[in-house]
């Protein structure tokens, strides 16, 4: 019997998916929970195989996690090679999406996540690691703000790309890495299942544009650098978006992830 702790907030969406989930396999036992502080002490006891954060208050709960589990430790010497970096643990989210029978890990998508070369290394490591687990060999598109011809035309701009540029050249030993700039329409149509936004401000903006506005389903958002299962959902999700959390949680629990 597999357990899942799934929230309840304001979007009970997710109360209707844990029945019909829960009437489709006798194997799954769904534990509903309204409070974030009764979520939190389950997550802690490691009372269940998995957990979804439903509608329940991200802040928070990403503002525990980080400070129970993250480990900021510096990368060091950018120049170096992606295997001369220090270790580093972080929490960060990436969305499972399918777009066009296409499925890939979208990151970072948390707003605060990805501000840096630092944080994108080791989103980079942790989402290849998962990847890997579920026998899929990483390949990865990078994303900028920019053509390349576009450097120049703002300050931001040339951060963005340069950035884009430098996180390539470190990882490229390590992974099948290419930078799309600002072309991800190309990272999508070349197969890539590792999309890394410029920042979790614009990976956000995607996910609502392919998620909430146009064809794409999500899985919800994988919550990496810890040991547990935490699948992140949108507050705004569908019955059947929920679904599919449930769903997912359920295959990564038989994995063993």
């Amino acid at each position: 019997m597999i357990t899942i702790v799934a929230g309840v907030g304001k979007n009970e969406n997710i109360v209707e998916a844990a029945r019909i989930v829960q009437a489709e396999n006798s194997n799954i036992n769904i534990v509903l929970i309204k409070s974030e502080e009764e979520f939190l002490k389950l997550f802690l006891e490691k009372k269940a195989d998995a957990y979804i954060r439903g509608s329940l208050s991200a802040a928070l709960l990403m503002k525990h996690l980080r400070q129970n589990y993250q480990i900021n430790e510096s990368y060091g010497d950018q120049s170096l090679s992606f295997n001369q970096q220090k270790n580093t643990k972080m929490i960060h989210r990436a969305a499972y999406i399918q777009l066009n029978k296409h499925r890939f890990l979208l990151a970072p998508v948390g707003i605060d996540e990805g501000s840096n070369i630092q944080e994108k290394l080791s989103l980079v490591d942790d989402a290849a690691s998962f990847l890997k687990k579920m026998e899929i060999e990483p390949k990865i598109g990078i994303l900028s703000g920019g053509r390349p011809q576009d450097k120049g035309r703002s300050s931001k701009i040339n951060k963005s790309i340069e950035d884009g540029e430098k996180l390539t050249s470190i990882i490229k030993h390590k992974y099948s890495v290419n930078h799309y700039y600002i072309l991800i329409e190309n990272a999508i149509n070349d197969g890539c299942n590792l999309i890394l936004a410029p920042d979790g401000i614009s990976g956000n903006l995607i996910f609502r544009s392919l998620i909430l506005v146009g064809s794409g389903e999500s899985y919800g958002a994988i919550t990496l650098g810890i040991d547990q299962i935490l699948i992140d959902t949108s507050r705004a999700q569908s019955v059947e978006g929920y679904i599919r959390a449930l769903n997912f949680s359920h295959y990564l629990s038989k994995l063993k992830m």
